[in-house]
């Protein structure tokens, strides 16, 4: 395995916007997977998911991406550093030859920016992109309605519910292009955050009504866990693979 670390993706913010790529050791043109952690936007690390490294042994390649948190950063500051992070590395691996193509992911609060990025395309259409650039999409334990930080962050009881456009699920109101639709994993475990599952199920049933190509969509159940208390490293590989 061939590591590349700490690159800077945002100069703006050189401290924190930093990603590490983690090559095969094979040379020539791997699939990608870009990764952001959990941790509620307030805390871990890019170093966290060190199990996910391994799918470089499978030939993959694997982006493990730092974004800015609370308290210094504010919504939507983590999703603009999300995309950018994207649009970041698909150009990064076109100058030096090593991607194919892209799969993007998270888990928890990193799912919320993954999906977040993916429903709104207005944070990639900054960068030229669209999300259907992006081959496979991976959202592990995310959550669909506003994110409980984003509620703290308004004044509000984060155990509310509340849809609008801080929201996934928000922006899942009009028919997409199945023909071009990237494939999606969906990841939610049976003892979840409360209505993490039945939330996960309202957005994937909101995409049915709006025509989402469903034969693309995977929801993986994993019974007997709790929030993200397991690896989804075998999951990874098996749908990029």
């Amino acid at each position: 395995m061939r590591e590349l670390r700490n690159i800077i993706y945002n100069e703006n913010h050189s401290d924190i916007c930093t990603l590490d790529i983690y090559l095969p050791e094979e040379d020539g043109l791997h699939p990608v997977f870009v990764y952001f952690h959990g941790g509620g936007m307030e805390g871990g690390s890019k170093e966290d998911p060190s199990d996910l490294i391994h799918i470089t042994s499978k030939g993959i390649a694997f982006v493990s991406v730092e974004y800015r948190k609370y308290p210094q950063a504010k919504f939507p500051e983590f999703i603009e550093d999300a995309a950018k992070a994207i649009a970041f590395v698909k150009e990064y691996g076109k100058t030096h030859k090593l991607f194919c193509e892209m799969y993007v992911g998270g888990s928890s609060a990193g799912a919320y920016l993954a999906m977040m990025v993916y429903f709104n395309r207005h944070y990639l259409n900054q960068y030229g992109m669209e999300p259907e650039e992006v081959k496979g999409w991976i959202f592990d334990a995310g959550q669909p309605t506003v994110h409980y930080n984003v509620l703290r962050e308004r004044g509000l009881d984060s155990r509310l519910v509340r849809i609008d456009e801080a929201a996934p699920i928000y922006y899942v109101d009009h028919e997409v292009d199945a023909t071009s639709q990237s494939k999606l994993l969906f990841i939610t475990a049976d003892n979840d955050m409360p209505n993490r599952l039945e939330q996960t199920r309202l957005l994937l049933k909101t995409m049915e009504l709006f025509q989402y190509d469903m034969s693309k969509v995977e929801f993986q159940l994993m019974e007997g866990y709790n929030h993200c208390s397991y690896s989804i490293l075998e999951l990874v590989i098996d749908f990029i693979r």
